[in-house]
């Protein structure tokens, strides 16, 4: 057989191999913010998950390698996606770390590469989540030394490769981060101002609130503008990792970039250029600066998003309907007396100024919301961070209603 044939025919082999691993259905979890779970399922059931299972701050599905690629670029409400690629039982450490170390972890890594393991532990076998981690990123070095007689290095900053363990109780999971920094690290940040609202939480706070291209969209207390630059995002339908550089799976041994650069080219060009009214307003210079940079660095035109430095009481919107999410102080740094008569002065202005309005707020200060005077139609429960909050629903009526 002539060598061009010879060669043309292992090409063809190594085509088919590559097409039959992209057909492969493989366990996948993304991990999520609390109170993010149904809209999580929802973003991948449109992304083509199969077989989708939901549970506290995460969402189970199958699918194939493609999806994994589709997952990290697409899902708004998603911090991190895992490929579940070793489970067992364990009632001990000792057994922990040796069917770790039994597994053939030179199939997923080499020895060059540095690695990190991050775990979550709800167990009473296993109570502390960081000896866990320890116990298994042991058991793979010495996998490694055992087979190639030497180890890889750990690096906890920025791995080539990054597992997780999850363990609940005596069954145990470790999974590949094919995410590496969390999703809600968008990229089209120049500079943080202090507190602001995660990415996702933002993105899942205008799912929820039934939010779309066409309905105005206020926050008058805007900060650096996390909620109006995920509307932005979702009205254009620009993937949420659009700004990104890099993702985990780009380290792995087995990436593909022809695969990659096809589900990027596919989710770009479903970006669209419809005519958005968002608006934007906070009292701090700096922070309106740093919304500005961040709409410059998206490439956004000035009358995509419509920022100004303007305290809430003085803002007035600039359409009779619409809708205003946002995120005001929850009074950890300011006095009882003055968050109680700030969240007043809100209630008020919603029915002043924002009649025919659907005002959506976020706030850990339970107590506060009671000055604001309104019956809220709905409440959920959501985490900013560490603090637990409600996210409320005012739907304010035209005076004549």
């Amino acid at each position: 057989m002539p060598i061009s044939l010879i060669a043309l025919g292992l090409k063809f082999i190594r085509q088919i191999k590559s097409f039959n691993h992209l057909l492969i259905d493989m366990r996948l979890v993304v991990k999520t913010l609390f109170g993010l779970e149904d809209v999580l399922a929802e973003e991948i059931k449109a992304l083509g998950g199969k077989d989708i299972e939901k549970s506290k701050r995460a969402v189970a599905f199958y699918g194939n390698k493609r999806l994994m690629y589709k997952a990290n670029y697409c899902l708004r409400t998603g911090l991190r996606v895992l490929q579940s690629i070793h489970s067992f039982r364990a009632t001990s450490e000792q057994e922990l770390y040796e069917k770790t170390r039994a597994f053939r972890w030179s199939a997923y890594m080499n020895v060059n590469q540095t690695f990190a393991v991050d775990s979550t532990v709800f167990s009473k076998n296993f109570t502390h989540s960081k000896f866990v981690a320890l116990k298994v990123k042991d058991a793979i070095a010495d996998h490694f030394r055992r087979e190639f007689k030497e180890r890889p290095n750990v690096d906890t900053e920025n791995p080539d490769v990054r597992f997780n363990v999850h363990i609940a109780g005596k069954d145990v999971i470790i999974s590949f981060d094919s995410t590496g920094d969390s999703l809600h690290k968008r990229g089209y940040r120049i500079r943080n101002h202090k507190a602001p609202i995660n990415e996702v939480l933002a993105a899942g706070m205008l799912k929820i609130a039934g939010w779309n291209k066409d309905i105005p969209l206020y926050d008058p207390m805007c900060g650096s503008g996390t909620i109006l630059l995920e509307a932005v995002m979702q009205g254009k339908n620009i993937p949420a990792g659009k700004y990104r550089e890099k993702f985990g799976f780009m380290s792995w041994t087995n990436f593909d970039q022809e695969l990659w650069n096809e589900v990027k080219n596919e989710a770009d060009a479903q970006i669209s250029s419809p005519k958005l009214q968002i608006f934007g307003s906070d009292i701090l210079t700096l922070a309106v600066d740093i919304a500005k940079e961040s709409a410059l660095h998206m490439g956004l035109k000035p009358n995509e998003l419509k920022l100004q430095r303007k305290s809430f009481e003085r803002y007035v919107p600039e359409t009779k309907e619409g809708m205003m999410i946002t995120n005001p102080p929850y009074g950890e740094r300011i006095k009882k007396e003055d968050i109680d008569a700030f969240y007043k002065l809100m209630g008020n202005r919603w029915q002043e100024v924002y009649q025919g309005f659907t005002c959506w707020m976020i706030s850990s200060n339970i107590k506060a919301y009671k000055h604001v005077g309104l019956r809220a139609d709905e409440k959920i429960t959501l985490f900013n961070g560490a603090l637990e909050c409600e996210y409320r629903k005012y739907k304010i009526y035209q005076k004549d209603e």
